[in-house]
């Protein structure tokens, strides 16, 4: 992996981290390199996993949020696409399995 590409990420896990914080997740922490688990620590039951590549394999990602699932709770993908930068975080996408995605709908009164 590139320098550039790792910057990329670190950076990356600020910014999200920056944003939960500012969203009322004040513990919200990214947790830098070489450590098993999310991404971003502090947020009570929820996985972060932040993907920041141009070459994102999809089907990776949902297995390794499957994989921590029973020590997490939900799991929620990050992905900053190409040209998205600090001042737009709030437009990075989020993935989850749709199971998921219907236990926060009812959770919220859908």
């Amino acid at each position: 992996m590139s320098q550039s590409r790792k910057h990329r990420g670190y950076a990356t896990q600020r910014i999200v981290a920056d944003y939960f914080r500012s969203q009322g997740w004040q513990h919200a922490l990214p947790v830098g390199a070489g450590r098993d688990g999310s991404d971003v620590t502090g947020i009570e039951g929820v996985d972060v996993e932040i993907k920041a590549r141009t070459n994102l394999d999809l089907p990776a990602l949902m297995r390794q949020l499957a994989d921590r699932r029973k020590e997490t709770g939900l799991g929620v993908g990050v992905l900053r696409l190409n040209g998205q930068g600090e001042k737009t975080v709030e437009h990075f996408v989020a993935v989850l399995t749709l199971s998921d995605l219907v236990y926060l709908l009812k959770a919220s009164g859908y």
